[in-house]
């Protein structure tokens, strides 16, 4: 028997009962003859009370201060699951992200991992205790400053620490089943899918789904870690995440493998841009400046008679201002005329490495939105992936009546969200 690594999120651990089930859950795997390694989020809605408390503190509090007040909440997570194993007659040690030897670049609120040193992990688990680490947090490099990963980068933690301690498996526990066709809040007919491909995961967690962070899929794609997503709050075999070898597809492979939906994007149109060489490389230069992610880009075509054209982007909600700041700062030197900003947009996305061999999926797709009134604003497409920004109150319809055309409804029973948040 091996290491497995587990992790928990915020649902799982809520409450006092909660963390009592997680421990027993822990310990049983402990006495199934594993070496066990725990990764917790906060508690519940911590996350974002402490934030809260921040802004009514400060409106902009300092980076390297916001990360310091939000790692509390997985200290407390960390030391009330060791408190529970013990309570169950096994030893238990806790691990801040910085102790777990969790090493990040200098960049407060979304540090990226550079290496894991888990010196101090090994011990533990060389002493025959259960490890219990704090996610979502590291130690710079540099500064030696507390960092955070971003949010819902517990996952990250788990599969990092996983690839470095060489564990088994990495398993994910969330309050629902697996990794389904569609969010289960929304689809109540979605299925469980016995397995995904990390290729087809990556463009489900790129696309808003929220049952995995997308850089912990990119990180177990990388290190070839298997990852099992399941649930805390049942004993069903959950999805397994697996590298697809090259070449390998399996036949009975459905086309589709569901339909995801992401209401955390805004699109920002650059209206009356020169359509001259170098022009669209200064708006994204000064975005790339102020380090805003952009997800969607379409250009129009140049209109003949003004030699000017318009360029449209999305990106996350919460850089809107930023991004709208940073474009001003550069009107007169570019010479566009002026900048349109939407926050009340949505995208979905169509996700299936099959539709690669198979023509008509985006036909079948558009047609399925317009029988739902649901009119597309901007598309983008990969090989495995069709993606369309719709009206934010669309969002849903769209998502049913897609899921619905390609056959991914479940005639058994109905999905279920057991803690209520979908993580």
């Amino acid at each position: 028997m091996g290491i497995v690594v587990q992790k928990y999120g915020g649902s799982s651990v809520a409450d006092a009962a909660g963390i009592k089930r997680v421990a027993q859950r822990i310990v049983n795997t402990k006495r199934d003859g594993h070496d066990v390694v725990v990764v917790v989020s906060a508690m519940g809605d911590t996350t974002d009370e402490l934030r809260d408390l921040a802004q009514q503190v400060s409106p902009l509090p300092p980076p390297r201060e916001l990360d310091m007040l939000l790692t509390s909440g997985e200290r407390i997570s960390m030391a009330l699951v060791a408190m529970a194993i013990a309570q169950l007659g096994h030893t238990a040690k806790s691990f801040t992200g910085s102790q777990a030897g969790v090493i990040t670049d200098s960049v407060h609120g979304r540090a990226k991992i550079i290496d894991i040193s888990p010196g101090r992990i090994e011990a533990a688990i060389a002493e025959g205790a259960i490890a219990i680490v704090a996610g979502f947090q590291g130690v710079s490099q540099d500064t030696k400053d507390i960092t955070t990963l971003g949010r819902g980068a517990s996952d990250t933690t788990a599969v990092a620490l996983a690839a470095a301690l060489g564990a088994e498996v990495c398993e994910i526990y969330s309050d629902v089943d697996g990794v389904f066709t569609a969010d289960p809040r929304i689809v109540k007919t979605a299925r469980k899918l016995d397995s995904v491909s990390t290729e087809e995961m990556l463009e489900m967690a790129a696309s808003g789904a929220k049952i995995l962070h997308l850089r912990c899929v990119e990180y177990a794609r990388r290190h070839q870690m298997p990852v099992h997503v399941r649930s805390s709050f049942s004993q069903k075999e959950g999805t397994w995440i697996v590298p697809t070898p090259e070449g390998e597809q399996p036949v009975e492979q459905a086309i589709i493998s569901g339909v995801a939906h992401d209401r955390s994007e805004a699109k920002i149109t650059v209206v009356g841009v020169p359509d001259k060489v170098g022009e669209a490389a200064r708006i994204f230069e000064a975005l790339a400046a102020v380090e805003v992610n952009l997800d969607m880009v379409v250009q129009n075509v140049s209109a003949a008679a003004t030699g000017l054209t318009d360029i449209s982007f999305t990106l996350p909600r919460a850089d809107g201002t930023q991004a709208m700041a940073a474009l001003a700062k550069i009107q007169d030197e570019v010479g566009f005329d002026k900048l349109l900003y939407d926050d009340q947009v949505g995208k979905i996305s169509l996700i299936g490495a099959g539709m690669r061999s198979h023509p008509g999926v985006t036909a079948k797709f558009f047609s399925a939105l317009a029988s739902a009134g649901v009119n597309i604003g901007m598309i983008s497409t990969s090989e495995i992936r069709i993606s369309v920004i719709v009206d934010e109150s669309q969002v849903d319809e769209g998502v049913r009546a897609a899921h619905t055309a390609f056959d991914l409804d479940s005639t058994e029973v109905e999905a279920v969200v057991y803690g209520g948040t979908g993580r």
